[in-house]
């Protein structure tokens, strides 16, 4: 593949703007489609646990053949991933908005339970058309490797932007008074207004990333992609397994905290309105570690930093736990604590990601992005489901009603709110920093995303 150098500003915006356009309804579904469920439509948690499994063995059937349509696809005029971001986005606006619309008429109904499904099926088929094309472009961007770890950390800087309406400005619109009372409540034609917005905003901004991106690297010619030669390479790919698992318990915790402590900033400490503080004090550490991550990264290597970061929010969460706070500042304090530790795996993660693909690529003598993203991408679905069954299951647990909350209920809340995170966090700091061999010095060794300065051709603009 002809190595590319170079890149510009707009290069690593426009990518940026890919993650941020998901996000804007994904972030949705990550802190509100739970209780939207359970509070607005009154759906019992254990059906929304069945749906979350349903949808997640959909999608192992699902993804790989996405996987496998892209790969066999040849690069036209537009590229062979960009695509996907102009077409598949406006059904993924769609579903995203049937998915929260409020139907008074089927509240608690076996009705709504098939629109759930059909609605929250469509949208995670919608979100594979446009995410696997997405996260496999980084790889026909550039093939250096700083290049690569920029357009990782620009990628979640995106990202963190576009889940800021759904986790900072929705919780302050969203909520309404019982009359008579300072009591709130989740208001879904409130809730569908603000999705409705966020829908139409996430396809313009695709569309923004579709202009502002090119596919420089030409994939090479080969023949007739093996799917089971590729997945014999995948289950051999140590690195690639290892990475699956620490990411999918990254968005197992991240929506799990999400979804549990918009209940916990209600019924706990009594200031929903309080709930977008604890994304801004779990982002605030991105902007603060930007200027440092990159020399770091050079220093002591990605999985190293990740794996040290993990091991920081797990201790952050641990002590959330033992000290059981009833200050909500005490407990942004701590979020931002383990916001900190979090932030290097959030900023690297993809970064890592095209380093195992080119270290797939080694095992198999083939180069498949479409089909080893779209593996990768099924478990960090897994992730959301992992968040989704962990949180129904917790609400049954604790005896949770959102009809008659006790204080027993709100206590044993607070308890699985931070000892589960804690746990999540202590394996990926185990998985990344024990079983993940892609070190600095292996990744040296192989070459992996590794250009010569002195050899680079330039791109082609700029030829």
């Amino acid at each position: 593949m002809e190595k590319t150098y170079g890149l510009k500003a707009k290069d690593y915006v426009g990518y940026a703007l890919g993650d941020a356009a998901g996000l804007l309804t994904f972030g949705l579904v990550g802190s509100f489609l739970q209780k939207f469920y359970t509070n607005v439509m009154f759906v019992d948690a254990a059906q929304i646990t069945i749906l979350f499994l349903v949808a997640r063995i959909w999608d192992a059937i699902n993804d790989p053949i996405w996987g496998a349509i892209i790969d066999k696809r040849k690069a036209g005029k537009n590229g062979k991933f960009r695509p996907y971001l102009r077409w598949a986005s406006l059904p993924l606006a769609v579903f995203a908005i049937l998915m929260f619309m409020p139907i008074e008429g089927l509240k608690g109904s076996n009705w709504y339970l098939i629109w759930a499904y059909v609605t929250y099926i469509g949208y995670g088929m919608m979100y594979t058309a446009v995410n696997i094309p997405y996260g496999s472009l980084a790889s026909v961007i550039t093939t250096d490797g700083g290049e690569r770890s920029t357009l990782s950390m620009f990628r979640s800087i995106g990202a963190g932007l576009g889940g800021t309406p759904a986790q900072i400005l929705l919780p302050m619109f969203v909520y309404s008074t019982v009359a008579g009372s300072d009591q709130t409540y989740l208001d879904g034609k409130k809730m569908f207004i603000g999705t409705v917005i966020l829908a139409i905003l996430g396809v313009l901004v695709y569309q923004a990333c579709y202009g502002m991106t090119k596919e420089r690297v030409a994939p090479p010619e080969k023949e007739k992609p093996d799917l089971k030669v590729t997945l014999k390479a995948l289950v051999r790919n140590k690195p690639f397994l290892m990475l699956c698992v620490a990411s999918m318990l990254l968005i197992a915790a991240q929506q799990f905290t999400q979804a549990m402590y918009n209940y916990l900033f209600e019924d706990y400490f009594h200031k929903p309105g309080m709930y977008g503080l604890f994304t801004v004090f779990t982002y605030l550490p991105m902007a603060l570690l930007l200027p440092v991550l990159q020399p770091l990264v050079r220093k002591f290597g990605k999985k190293e930093v990740c794996a040290a970061g993990m091991a920081l929010s797990a201790v952050a969460y641990g002590l959330l736990w033992i000290t059981h706070t009833t200050n909500v500042w005490v407990f942004l304090a701590f979020c931002f604590l383990s916001g900190l530790g979090m932030t290097f795996f959030v900023l690297e993660v993809w970064a890592l990601v095209t380093d195992v693909i080119d270290y797939q690529e080694i095992l198999s003598g083939q180069r498949e992005e479409g089909t080893a993203y779209a593996f990768f991408s099924f478990t960090r679905k897994l992730g959301q489901t992992l968040a989704g069954v962990l949180g129904t299951q917790m609400l049954v647990w604790i005896g949770y009603d959102a009809k008659n909350v006790t204080a027993d209920a709100v206590s044993r809340m607070y308890n699985v709110s931070t000892v589960l995170p804690a746990v999540m966090c202590l394996l990926m700091a185990l998985f990344l920093g024990v079983f993940y061999t892609l070190g600095k010095r292996k990744v040296l060794e192989l070459g992996l995303g590794v250009t010569d300065k002195n050899k680079k051709e330039p791109l082609e603009e700029d030829k």
